[in-house]
Protein backbone atom coordinates (compact mmCIF):
# COMPACT_ATOMS: atom_id res chain seq x y z
CA UNK A 1 0.00 0.00 0.00
CA UNK A 2 1.36 3.39 -0.99
CA UNK A 3 2.24 5.68 1.90
CA UNK A 4 1.44 9.39 1.89
CA UNK A 5 2.60 12.42 3.83
CA UNK A 6 0.81 15.72 4.31
CA UNK A 7 2.53 18.92 3.26
CA UNK A 8 1.67 22.29 4.76
CA UNK A 9 2.25 25.11 2.29
CA UNK A 10 2.49 28.85 2.90
CA UNK A 11 1.45 30.63 -0.27
CA UNK A 12 1.59 34.29 -1.33
CA UNK A 13 -0.21 35.69 -4.35
CA UNK A 14 -1.18 38.80 -6.23
CA UNK A 15 -4.90 38.24 -6.66
CA UNK A 16 -5.40 40.55 -9.65
CA UNK A 17 -5.04 38.00 -12.50
CA UNK A 18 -7.07 35.25 -10.83
CA UNK A 19 -10.68 34.32 -10.11
CA UNK A 20 -10.12 34.02 -6.37
CA UNK A 21 -8.68 31.16 -4.35
CA UNK A 22 -11.33 28.51 -4.97
CA UNK A 23 -11.33 26.29 -8.07
CA UNK A 24 -13.52 27.73 -10.81
CA UNK A 25 -15.10 26.41 -14.04
CA UNK A 26 -12.66 28.63 -15.96
CA UNK A 27 -9.80 26.94 -14.07
CA UNK A 28 -8.35 30.29 -13.10
CA UNK A 29 -8.67 29.94 -9.34
CA UNK A 30 -5.38 29.97 -7.44
CA UNK A 31 -6.33 26.51 -6.20
CA UNK A 32 -6.63 25.39 -9.86
CA UNK A 33 -3.13 26.60 -10.69
CA UNK A 34 -1.67 24.89 -7.61
CA UNK A 35 -3.40 21.59 -8.35
CA UNK A 36 -2.16 21.78 -11.93
CA UNK A 37 1.40 22.33 -10.70
CA UNK A 38 1.18 19.24 -8.47
CA UNK A 39 -0.33 17.21 -11.31
CA UNK A 40 2.51 18.20 -13.63
CA UNK A 41 5.08 17.18 -11.01
CA UNK A 42 3.41 13.94 -9.90
CA UNK A 43 1.71 12.90 -13.12
CA UNK A 44 -1.64 12.56 -11.37
CA UNK A 45 -4.26 14.81 -9.75
CA UNK A 46 -4.22 15.81 -6.08
CA UNK A 47 -6.74 17.19 -3.60
CA UNK A 48 -5.59 20.49 -2.14
CA UNK A 49 -7.29 22.40 0.69
CA UNK A 50 -6.82 26.07 1.67
CA UNK A 51 -7.32 27.84 4.97
CA UNK A 52 -10.14 29.88 3.44
CA UNK A 53 -11.52 31.34 0.25
CA UNK A 54 -10.37 34.72 -0.95
CA UNK A 55 -12.43 36.50 -3.60
CA UNK A 56 -11.23 37.52 -7.05
CA UNK A 57 -8.79 40.40 -6.69
CA UNK A 58 -7.92 39.69 -3.05
CA UNK A 59 -4.24 39.16 -2.25
CA UNK A 60 -2.38 37.01 0.27
CA UNK A 61 0.90 37.34 2.11
CA UNK A 62 0.48 33.93 3.77
CA UNK A 63 -2.40 31.74 2.69
CA UNK A 64 -2.05 28.21 4.06
CA UNK A 65 -2.86 25.01 2.18
CA UNK A 66 -2.31 21.30 2.65
CA UNK A 67 -2.00 18.38 0.27
CA UNK A 68 -1.22 14.66 0.57
CA UNK A 69 1.67 13.43 -1.60
CA UNK A 70 3.62 10.14 -1.88
CA UNK A 71 5.82 9.70 1.17
CA UNK A 72 9.44 10.75 0.68
CA UNK A 73 8.93 11.68 -2.98
CA UNK A 74 11.01 14.85 -2.68
CA UNK A 75 12.80 16.88 -0.05
CA UNK A 76 10.84 19.87 1.23
CA UNK A 77 13.11 22.38 -0.51
CA UNK A 78 12.66 20.47 -3.75
CA UNK A 79 8.88 20.64 -3.42
CA UNK A 80 9.08 24.41 -3.00
CA UNK A 81 11.35 24.87 -6.00
CA UNK A 82 9.40 22.46 -8.21
CA UNK A 83 6.04 24.05 -7.44
CA UNK A 84 7.30 27.58 -8.06
CA UNK A 85 8.76 26.44 -11.38
CA UNK A 86 5.27 25.32 -12.46
CA UNK A 87 3.22 28.21 -11.05
CA UNK A 88 2.43 31.62 -12.56
CA UNK A 89 4.83 34.28 -11.32
CA UNK A 90 1.99 35.92 -9.33
CA UNK A 91 1.72 32.80 -7.12
CA UNK A 92 4.60 31.66 -4.95
CA UNK A 93 5.03 28.91 -2.37
CA UNK A 94 7.04 30.62 0.37
CA UNK A 95 7.44 27.64 2.68
CA UNK A 96 6.78 23.91 2.68
CA UNK A 97 6.79 21.76 5.82
CA UNK A 98 5.49 18.36 6.86
CA UNK A 99 2.17 18.81 8.64
CA UNK A 100 1.51 17.27 12.03
CA UNK A 101 -0.91 14.36 12.20
CA UNK A 102 -4.51 15.42 11.78
CA UNK A 103 -3.63 18.88 10.47
CA UNK A 104 -6.19 20.50 8.18
CA UNK A 105 -5.51 23.90 6.60
CA UNK A 106 -9.12 25.04 7.11
CA UNK A 107 -10.46 23.18 10.12
CA UNK A 108 -7.32 23.39 12.27
CA UNK A 109 -7.18 27.19 11.98
CA UNK A 110 -8.00 29.10 15.19
CA UNK A 111 -7.66 32.65 13.88
CA UNK A 112 -6.76 34.88 10.94
CA UNK A 113 -5.35 38.32 10.34
CA UNK A 114 -6.33 40.47 7.35
CA UNK A 115 -5.11 43.89 6.37
CA UNK A 116 -6.99 46.40 4.24
CA UNK A 117 -5.35 49.34 2.42
CA UNK A 118 -7.17 52.57 1.55
CA UNK A 119 -5.51 55.19 -0.66
CA UNK A 120 -7.08 58.37 0.69
CA UNK A 121 -6.10 61.11 -1.77
CA UNK A 122 -7.82 62.84 -4.69
CA UNK A 123 -5.45 61.04 -7.12
CA UNK A 124 -5.03 57.28 -7.04
CA UNK A 125 -1.32 56.56 -7.46
CA UNK A 126 -0.85 54.31 -10.51
CA UNK A 127 1.26 51.84 -8.53
CA UNK A 128 -1.62 51.45 -6.07
CA UNK A 129 -4.22 50.50 -8.69
CA UNK A 130 -5.39 46.97 -7.97
CA UNK A 131 -3.62 47.05 -4.60
CA UNK A 132 -5.75 49.53 -2.61
CA UNK A 133 -9.20 51.09 -2.47
CA UNK A 134 -9.19 54.64 -3.78
CA UNK A 135 -11.25 56.97 -1.58
CA UNK A 136 -10.86 60.52 -2.90
CA UNK A 137 -12.82 62.40 -0.24
CA UNK A 138 -11.51 63.07 3.30
CA UNK A 139 -11.92 60.41 6.00
CA UNK A 140 -12.22 61.34 9.67
CA UNK A 141 -9.71 59.25 11.62
CA UNK A 142 -11.51 59.89 14.94
CA UNK A 143 -14.71 58.46 13.45
CA UNK A 144 -12.77 55.39 12.30
CA UNK A 145 -11.44 54.93 15.83
CA UNK A 146 -14.91 55.32 17.36
CA UNK A 147 -16.35 52.69 15.01
CA UNK A 148 -13.44 50.38 15.79
CA UNK A 149 -14.19 50.54 19.52
CA UNK A 150 -17.73 49.28 18.89
CA UNK A 151 -16.66 46.39 16.66
CA UNK A 152 -13.87 44.85 18.75
CA UNK A 153 -15.00 41.97 20.95
CA UNK A 154 -17.46 39.10 20.62
CA UNK A 155 -20.56 39.95 18.59
CA UNK A 156 -23.06 38.45 16.19
CA UNK A 157 -21.79 39.87 12.90
CA UNK A 158 -24.71 38.72 10.73
CA UNK A 159 -25.25 42.30 9.55
CA UNK A 160 -21.66 42.42 8.30
CA UNK A 161 -21.71 39.25 6.19
CA UNK A 162 -22.84 38.57 2.65
CA UNK A 163 -25.21 35.67 2.12
CA UNK A 164 -23.49 32.54 0.81
CA UNK A 165 -26.63 30.39 0.68
CA UNK A 166 -25.58 28.13 3.57
CA UNK A 167 -26.50 28.21 7.25
CA UNK A 168 -23.58 29.47 9.32
CA UNK A 169 -22.94 30.49 12.90
CA UNK A 170 -22.39 34.24 12.74
CA UNK A 171 -20.83 35.02 16.14
CA UNK A 172 -17.14 35.89 15.95
CA UNK A 173 -14.56 37.48 18.24
CA UNK A 174 -12.49 40.34 16.86
CA UNK A 175 -9.32 40.55 18.95
CA UNK A 176 -8.18 43.89 17.59
CA UNK A 177 -8.50 46.35 14.73
CA UNK A 178 -5.34 48.39 14.26
CA UNK A 179 -5.62 51.62 12.27
CA UNK A 180 -2.53 53.33 10.89
CA UNK A 181 -2.68 56.63 9.05
CA UNK A 182 0.08 57.74 6.71
CA UNK A 183 0.12 60.73 4.42
CA UNK A 184 -2.13 59.12 1.79
CA UNK A 185 -2.38 55.51 2.97
CA UNK A 186 -4.80 54.31 5.63
CA UNK A 187 -4.20 50.72 6.75
CA UNK A 188 -6.62 48.62 8.78
CA UNK A 189 -5.56 45.33 10.36
CA UNK A 190 -8.20 42.89 11.62
CA UNK A 191 -7.47 39.87 13.84
CA UNK A 192 -10.24 37.46 14.84
CA UNK A 193 -10.97 33.85 15.59
CA UNK A 194 -12.65 33.70 12.19
CA UNK A 195 -14.40 35.82 9.58
CA UNK A 196 -17.69 35.46 7.76
CA UNK A 197 -18.07 35.73 3.99
CA UNK A 198 -16.90 39.23 2.94
CA UNK A 199 -16.94 40.31 6.59
CA UNK A 200 -13.67 42.29 6.50
CA UNK A 201 -14.74 44.15 3.37
CA UNK A 202 -18.16 44.96 4.87
CA UNK A 203 -16.61 46.11 8.15
CA UNK A 204 -14.17 48.31 6.24
CA UNK A 205 -16.90 49.74 4.03
CA UNK A 206 -19.10 50.47 7.04
CA UNK A 207 -16.31 52.15 8.98
CA UNK A 208 -15.45 54.25 5.92
CA UNK A 209 -19.11 55.28 5.58
CA UNK A 210 -19.01 56.56 9.18
CA UNK A 211 -15.63 58.25 8.59
CA UNK A 212 -17.09 59.93 5.50
CA UNK A 213 -19.89 61.43 7.57
CA UNK A 214 -22.58 59.51 5.65
CA UNK A 215 -23.65 57.58 8.76
CA UNK A 216 -23.38 58.35 12.49
CA UNK A 217 -21.22 56.06 14.58
CA UNK A 218 -24.25 54.69 16.45
CA UNK A 219 -25.35 53.12 13.14
CA UNK A 220 -22.65 50.49 13.86
CA UNK A 221 -24.25 49.90 17.27
CA UNK A 222 -27.66 49.43 15.66
CA UNK A 223 -26.32 46.83 13.23
CA UNK A 224 -24.70 44.89 16.08
CA UNK A 225 -27.81 45.15 18.29
CA UNK A 226 -30.10 43.63 15.64
CA UNK A 227 -27.86 41.14 13.82
CA UNK A 228 -29.08 40.24 10.36
CA UNK A 229 -32.23 42.35 10.56
CA UNK A 230 -30.51 45.04 8.51
CA UNK A 231 -27.39 44.52 6.40
CA UNK A 232 -24.56 47.01 6.30
CA UNK A 233 -24.73 46.82 2.48
CA UNK A 234 -21.47 48.73 2.20
CA UNK A 235 -18.72 46.49 0.88
CA UNK A 236 -15.21 47.75 0.22
CA UNK A 237 -13.76 46.47 -3.07
CA UNK A 238 -11.60 43.33 -3.06
CA UNK A 239 -8.34 44.82 -4.33
CA UNK A 240 -7.48 46.48 -1.00
CA UNK A 241 -7.72 43.25 1.00
CA UNK A 242 -4.80 40.99 1.96
CA UNK A 243 -4.77 37.75 3.97
CA UNK A 244 -1.86 38.40 6.29
CA UNK A 245 -1.64 35.35 8.56
CA UNK A 246 -3.45 32.19 9.66
CA UNK A 247 -3.09 30.96 13.26
CA UNK A 248 -3.07 27.28 14.28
Amino acid sequence: MERFERLKLTVAYDGRPFSGWQSQPNRNGIQDHMKLAFAEILGRPVILHGAGRTDAGVHAFAQVAHVDVPYGKYALRTWTAALNAHLPSEIRVLNCTRAREGFHAQYSAVGKVYTYRIWNHPIHHPLEIGRSWHVAHPLDLDAFLAARTLLVGTHDFASFAANRGVAEETTRTIYYIQIKRGRELLTLEFAANGFLYRMVRMLTGSMAKVASGRKPVDWIDQLLAEPGKQKANTTAPPQGLYLLKVFY
